[in-house]
C-alpha cells in the first residue's frame, strides 16, 4: 500500500521507533493521529491474559484516528508496538479538527456511532479469543 499523497499534505513532523517501542499505549489520553510510512504495528488489546494482538498494520494505515474522531477526554483503546524499525507522519492535528469540526453534525454523529460500534465488536472478539484458550 502506498501513502496518498493528500494524506502527504497532513504530516506535520515525522517520528521513528525501534522495535517493540510502545508507539500508543492502551489507556492514555492523548489524541495524536498516526500515518504509517515505513514498517509495521501491532495493534494489541489488554485482557485479563495479557496483551492480545488483534491486528497488523503496515504503510499507509492510520493510527490513532478514533481517539481524534470520538474529541474530548477518551482514553486509547488500544496500544500500537512497533514490529520491527517503523516511521511515522505525525499527521496536523490542528488543521484535521478544524476540518472534522466543519463536517455537518449528522456525518459526525454516523462517524461517532461507526467508531463505538468498532470499538465494542473489538473489545467482544477479544474477549472471545481469551475464553477460547
Amino acid at each position: 500500500m502506498t501513502v496518498n499523497s493528500q494524506v502527504l499534505d497532513y504530516i506535520a513532523s515525522e517520528e521513528s521507533f525501534l522495535d517493540k517501542s510502545v508507539i500508543i499505549k492502551e489507556g492514555s489520553m492523548d489524541d495524536w493521529v498516526y500515518v504509517i510510512l515505513e514498517g509495521r504495528v501491532k495493534i494489541k488489546k489488554q485482557t485479563s491474559r495479557g496483551l492480545l494482538t488483534i491486528d497488523t498494520l503496515s504503510k499507509g494505515d492510520f493510527v490513532g484516528e478514533m481517539a481524534m474522531l470520538k474529541q474530548g477526554s477518551t482514553t486509547r483503546t488500544a496500544s500500537v508496538v512497533a514490529d520491527g524499525p517503523v516511521v511515522l507522519g505525525l499527521l496536523d492535528s490542528v488543521r484535521l479538527t478544524k476540518e472534522w469540526e466543519a463536517q455537518p453534525t449528522r456525518i459526525k454523529k454516523l462517524i461517532s456511532n461507526l467508531i463505538q460500534n468498532l470499538e465494542e465488536a473489538t473489545k467482544k472478539a477479544a474477549d472471545m479469543i481469551v475464553a477460547s484458550r
